[in-house]
This record gives C-alpha cells, structure tokens and sequence, in this order.
C-alpha cells in the first residue's frame, strides 16, 4: 500500500510540478506533510535545506531521500520514478506536437500565467517556513536571518548552498546551549 502511496504522492508532483523543481517544492510538501503525514513540517524543512546544498534537480532528490525512508530501497526507486515518469512522457508527447502551436496567444498566455501562481506557491511555503521559524528562533532571529540570507545572496551573491552549508556547519559545532530552566530541573534532579 505504502509503494503505491508514493507512487502516486510523487507522480502528481511529477505531473503538476510544471516549471521545474522550485514550483514542485510546496506540491511535495502538501502530499508528504499535509495529505501522507511522511513528515513534518521540521523535518520537511530539513530535507529542503539538505537536498538545496547538493547537486540535480530537487524534485529527484526529495522524491529519493523521502521514498528511501517510506519504505527503503525500493521506495526509492519508486517515488524518483513516479516523478521522472510525468516529464518523460510528456516530453516526448508535448515535443512532437509543440512545435506547431508555440506562437499561437492561448499557448503564449497559458505559459505566462503559470509564473504567478508558481510564484504565489513559493510564497506562501516560505511564509509558513519564515512563521514556523519564530516558534523556535522568535520573531528578531528570524527576521535577522531572513534580512542577512537575503543580503548574503542578492546584494554579496553568495550561492545559497554555501549559506546553508555554513548554517548547518553552525549548528553542528554550536555549543550545547540548554535553556536555564532545563539546567535547574537538572540541578533539582540530581540532588
């Protein structure tokens, strides 16, 4: 049950993902986080940040990392399949067909309007990321990071896989830094 689940989970994305891997990312998260519950919205995150630092497509990466820890190997295969498949069949099918209709208005419009809705997607995504953010770092943390990244990569022009390289970095060799209240429970539970 679980193979198929995935299957069609990643196909969907594979199908509906249109411009790339970017607008499949918040499609990814409605089916693992929101419909399947694979994930949450932590470890979803996580992934995201992960499969941005490496190389290739990211609809390919998540659809692998998150298969292989549904159900192994062969959840794998699967769910990287299930989102390849949708491209492949369409770009043998649209290609062939494509080139007779590219420069009629419809065509044209259909292409231009997907632009927004992708762009209102990633919005919204990175809105519920930047939201989820203050629960952990508060609002002047989270605005400071989303202001520094910003600079970092528009203004500086640092690529964001080194960005969020050195954030991991970061937090890896960060100090065990345990909120004081947890200490006295632990002072209070040693004596």
């Amino acid at each position: 049950m679980k193979q198929l689940q995935l299957f069609l989970a990643f196909f969907r994305v594979g199908i509906l993902g249109y411009g790339g891997g970017p607008s499949s990312i918040p499609l990814v998260h409605k089916e693992v986080v929101d419909h399947y519950k694979w994930m949450n919205d932590d470890e979803f995150a996580d992934v995201l940040a992960l499969g941005n630092t490496l190389p290739g497509p990211i609809a390919t990466k998540m659809a692998g990392y998150i298969g292989y820890r549904v159900a192994g190997i062969v959840g794998l295969i699967n769910a990287t399949m299930a989102t390849i498949l949708p491209t492949i069949i369409l770009m043998i099918v649209l290609l062939t067909t494509i080139s007779s209709v590219k420069d009629y208005p419809w065509v044209q419009g259909m292409t231009a309007a997907v632009v927004p809705v992708v762009g209102v997607m990633l919005a919204t995504l990175a809105w519920e990321f930047f939201a989820k953010s203050k629960e952990s770092l508060g609002w002047l943390k989270s605005i400071l990071f989303l202001v520094g990244s910003f600079l970092l990569m528009e203004v500086i022009g640092l690529h964001p896989a080194i960005l969020i390289g050195g954030l991991l970095l970061a937090a890896i060799f960060q100090k065990d830094k345990k909120p004081e209240a947890d200490r006295a429970v632990e002072r209070g539970n040693a004596s």
